[in-house]
């Protein structure tokens, strides 16, 4: 508890202790006994009464205050001095309930979401740290960071390796190895080495600051559940107000027409019954609380979520349409197959083609270096040419070597075999003779698969791939994760134009969410109910464009959110139907004279407490990240 909520504490023991004293005394005259009995409810209560006396000063006095200041204010008028201080007492338990429920919620997503860093280190000239506020360090600037402290800024390595956590970020507790010349930033933990590094970006604008910004505001965008619930407070608390006057002075009225007893007392003692049943902090408080809550376990997941409108969206998608290269595949180029002709052997073969592609910078050649993995001796190599839209030429060891398609075979007079599989194909050809081939492709995510599966069980109907891709590669991984449906050869308006034949083809009831990278996808990512990017790990890009972040580029995640959402939704819609049947139901007891004051307190503060509990189930998402 914090110290409000302990002093809190210690009025209401207090005045629980001073009403069982009081209750306890022998018959005192009535109006000494009104005087005792308003120590124990002042105690509580005084601060309930002065922001009702604030709200009807401000003319904004249809609040639970207000309801609660007339209520028992009322019950002490009729004399009902014990009820009056239940009603009060109870009420401040409920609310210090819901104030630990609320606290308790947010220092777990603070936790969770604890990545600002406190300071910077910057190296003095006699070689000594000191430390500085981010803000103040400049773009370029050489900081240090310590095993064990987290990296204040977005850069670059100019010095050491490290392993980092980045469980803050993404979720998952592999650690990622670093070393100069690598890109870091800001959240992740230095585990060992020390790392010196040069910052690319102001405090302001690295990933941390967006990723905690993003999260503190993202209740700024209210989920249609949230607004719904304000419009009817609005309306509702001024309607019960009234409701309350009709019921304490139209009943007696009719009554005395009829020539019958008006019992004003009793009718009176109904409507303040009434006043406190109607309380609408269940709703006010829970419905907020659980969306806060579902944003906030989903981002303990590496999912950040922008607002609760789209933690709702995401819980009616059921149309998930796809990009292909960064999403679904790794966007990185891979030999994952080496073919040599009979009497070849696969390492002389790709050391071949990886010596005659030494030079040249392009992709292809680039996977071909990184499967030889080992230095390349460029005095072995001597002239190389490169023919565009063939391949390249040179001399290995003074043999000579060509690495290249189809034509460049040709070129040469050689024959190549066909090869069924989808991607890019290097054939090698040495000393002017063929010598095989490498497969080359763009590598499907390890998860990729099992997340259109998990999709598939979350309840999406349909699932698109828009890629600019070749048919036969689309074909292929389209084949291979699973996907229901996919379109290949597509410009970035072509993929806008598929987006619109999709939204019109769906549902109206139903969500289309696009999962992209954030960059090249921003004009689809912004026409879909839902952009979901892959972060990057914190891609700037990605988080201005989506609504939704996956921070570990992770499509399995998809599932999860959805998981997530759907539980919130659940949540939210449980109190709703919890708050409202329970209230109706003693609202109509309490003005047929059935539930006395005793049932109101239950009918607020029992209801507000069993929904905020409730509300705070949607903080917790160990179970569904098992499945």
């Amino acid at each position: 508890m914090t110290k409000k909520q302990k002093k809190m504490l210690y009025r209401i023991i207090a005045a629980l202790a001073l009403v069982l004293v009081l209750k306890l005394l022998p018959p005192l005259p009535t109006s000494v006994e009104l005087l005792l009995y308003c120590i124990p409810y002042l105690v509580v209560g005084w601060d309930v009464l002065r922001k009702a006396l604030l709200g009807i000063k401000n003319r904004q006095p249809f609040d639970e205050c207000f309801l609660m200041a007339v209520a028992t204010v009322g019950a002490f008028a009729l004399g009902d001095y014990v009820e009056g201080c239940a009603v009060i007492i109870f009420y401040q338990i409920g609310e210090l309930f819901q104030g630990v429920a609320v606290g308790k919620s947010r220092r777990s997503i603070s936790a969770l979401m604890d990545i600002r860093p406190d300071y910077a280190n910057i190296e003095g000239e006699d070689g000594k740290l000191e430390q500085v506020d981010p803000d103040e360090v400049e773009i370029g600037t050489i900081i240090v960071v310590q095993p064990g402290e987290r990296v204040p800024i977005d850069g670059v390595i100019v010095e050491g390796a490290s392993t980092l956590n980045t469980a803050a970020l993404t979720g998952e507790s592999l650690p990622r190895d670093v070393r100069s010349g690598d890109e870091v930033i800001s959240g992740c933990v230095n585990m060992s080495g020390l790392l010196k590094v040069r910052t690319t970006k102001e405090f302001g604008e690295s990933t941390v600051s967006k990723i905690l910004d993003l999260v503190e505001n993202s209740s700024m965008k209210k989920a249609r559940a949230e607004n719904f619930i304000t419009r009817f407070a609005r309306v509702y608390t001024p309607a019960v107000c009234y409701g309350a006057l009709a019921l304490a002075f139209i009943p007696p009225i009719v009554l005395l027409l009829m020539g019958q007893p008006a019992r004003f007392g009793d009718w009176v003692y109904r409507a303040l019954t009434f006043l406190v049943i109607s309380c609408p902090c269940a709703l006010v408080i829970s419905i907020p609380l659980s969306f806060f809550g579902g944003i906030g376990g989903a981002s303990a997941c590496g999912i950040l979520v922008k607002g609760s409108t789209y933690l709702e969206e995401l819980a009616d998608t059921r149309v998930v349409v796809f990009d292909k290269t960064g999403t679904l595949t790794q966007g990185s180029f891979k030999v994952v197959r080496v073919c040599p002709v009979e009497g070849g052997t696969e390492d002389s073969l790709v050391e071949a083609a990886a010596l005659a592609e030494s030079w040249s910078k392009h992709p292809i050649s680039l996977s071909i270096k990184a499967a030889y993995g080992k230095d390349i001796d460029a005095a072995r190599v001597t002239d190389v040419e490169e023919l565009g839209g063939h391949g390249v030429t040179a001399r290995v060891d003074g043999k000579p070597v060509a690495a290249g398609n189809a034509r460049l075979m040709a070129k040469l007079g050689l024959t190549v075999p066909d090869v069924p599989q989808t991607g890019t194909i290097v054939h090698v050809a040495i000393d002017g003779k063929y010598a095989g081939y490498l497969l080359i492709s763009d590598v499907v995510k390890p998860h990729s698969a099992q997340a259109i599966k998990g999709l598939k069980q979350a309840g999406v109907r349909k699932t698109v791939m828009l890629t600019g891709d070749a048919e036969p590669v689309a074909k292929a991984v389209s084949a291979e994760l699973g996907i229901d449906e996919y379109h290949a050869g597509l410009l970035p308006g072509d993929k806008v134009d598929q987006i619109e034949k999709l939204l019109a083809a769906k549902n109206p009831k139903e969500m289309l969410a696009f999962v992209g990278d954030g960059i090249n996808d921003a004009p689809v990512l912004s026409r879909v109910d839902v952009g979901i990017a892959m972060g990057a790990l914190g891609s700037d890009a990605a988080i201005e464009a989506a609504d939704v972040v996956l921070m570990d580029d992770d499509p399995a995640k998809i599932a999860l959110a959805m998981r997530i959402a759907r539980r919130t939704k659940s949540i939210v819609y449980q109190n709703i139907v919890f708050a409202l049947a329970i209230k109706a139901a003693c609202l109509l007891l309490g003005a047929l004279g059935i539930a006395n004051m005793w049932a109101a307190i239950f009918a607020d503060v029992g209801v507000m407490v069993l929904a905020v509990l409730n509300a705070t189930r949607a903080l917790y998402t160990k179970d569904l990240t098992k499945k």
